[in-house]
């Protein structure tokens, strides 16, 4: 680890890590990986199965019973198997050709916080696979009101056959897997945003004609928070270049940082800190941000957020700093590039701002595949319920 100045980073040798058919290495799917690096289409109409789950989970990596928590719980094998299954169910599913893995399986989704894209991926991946849903609103249950979470879980364990959680504090989700003996996937808490990630991965390797390794991100904005958590530890899990812009006083936890160096010194990825957007994006194929005001925001906090991230607002000149060709620019979404919304529309009465994270221009741009980030989500959630519940 170097520090000076406004930047800190790690950089180790290179490592190969396990590659598809455009990166070379060694393939522990094949039937999965084949056309792996492809665009997918809705033309392909071969007559030919995309996967064959179970032979899949013998042949490569089993997950069946086991929790998504946090990516620091998945080795790169791990990973790299969720991708490709996510890539060959995707398959399945433009081609008219899905099974149902998981009938007579039932899921339960309890939400504390509001949700468009966690919960429509996670329903509709389950239903897409024959699984019963049950979704618990904000209000529609008795967890954390006059149940302890505890007990919620070995309620819902007895009846689910998987729980998905979208909450606040990392705690009530590890709670939750630790007593309800059911596989538990984190749909977002305060520190981490696993189910997003796997889907960034995803797209990612969709946009781009080479494997993990070489490929550089940058994020850019809040990045004590969820996301910047997030995409920092599984860029150095994969062995990727990835850079951090943001504020100091918005730079990653030691908490989260510390192990993903160590991540990065292991698989041969390059990890860089910096107060400097325009230093961060140089070079990056990708330039991910995310909310400036997130969800429970206090509102006479927002004019000082937006005061100190304004410099690290997606706009065009940044997106040209990248020195690339054909940057990509990924957004979790929601985003405030305009004033379409009621959130957007009284930060400009407000403060007179229309645009925060990222400039209408950069949204509505080419360059922008946040929608397909958004639908992908799906698929890999879709990959992660096949894993773990299927068999």
């Amino acid at each position: 680890m170097v520090e000076s100045g406004a930047c800190r980073a790690v950089t180790v040798p290179p490592a190969t890590i396990l590659a598809g058919p455009s990166g070379g290495g060694a393939v522990h799917v094949p039937v999965l990986l084949e056309n792996c690096r492809a665009r997918i289409g809705c033309g392909d109409n071969s007559d030919r199965p995309a996967v064959e789950m179970e032979e899949a989970r013998r042949v490569a990596v089993d997950l069946r019973g086991r929790s998504f928590l946090k990516l620091l719980d998945f080795d790169r094998d791990d990973i790299r198997f969720l991708l490709d299954l996510s890539h060959a169910l995707k398959r399945e599913k433009y081609g008219g050709r899905e099974r149902r893995r998981l009938k007579g399986k039932n899921i339960c989704l309890v939400f504390r916080k509001p949700s468009t894209r966690t919960r429509c991926a996670f329903e509709i991946a389950a239903m897409d696979q024959g699984a019963g849903v049950t979704t618990l609103g904000p209000s529609g249950s008795q967890s954390g009101l006059k149940e302890s979470m505890k007990d919620t879980a070995r309620v819902l364990g007895r009846m689910c056959n998987a729980i998905e959680f979208r909450g606040f504090a990392e705690e009530e989700v590890e709670e939750l897997a630790a007593f309800a003996g059911v596989p538990v996937f984190n749909g977002l808490t305060d520190e981490f945003h696993p189910a997003q990630v796997l889907a960034d991965l995803f797209t990612m390797l969709e946009h781009a004609d080479k494997p993990l390794s070489e490929i550089a991100y940058a994020f850019v904005g809040d990045a004590r928070s969820d996301m910047g958590n997030a995409l920092m530890i599984v860029g150095c899990q994969m062995g990727m270049d990835v850079r951090i812009a943001a504020p100091r006083a918005c730079w990653p936890s030691r908490e989260f940082e510390e192990p993903a160096s160590a991540l990065a010194s292991a698989n041969g990825a390059r990890l860089t800190v910096t107060e400097d957007p325009l230093e961060a994006v140089r070079g990056c194929d990708f330039v991910h941000t995310d909310v400036w005001v997130s969800m429970g925001e206090p509102r006479e906090h927002w004019e000082q957020r937006i005061r100190l991230l304004k410099p690290y607002q997606v706009n065009r000149e940044l997106m040209e700093a990248t020195g690339v060709r054909c940057p990509k620019f990924m957004h979790c979404l929601p985003a405030f590039h305009d004033r379409g919304s009621r959130v957007s529309e009284e930060i400009y009465r407000k403060f007179g701002v229309s645009e925060l994270e990222v400039t209408e221009e950069v949204f509505e741009s080419a360059a922008g595949i946040q929608f397909e980030q958004a639908e992908n989500r799906m698929h890999a959630v879709k990959a992660l319920l096949v894993a773990t519940m299927g068999g």
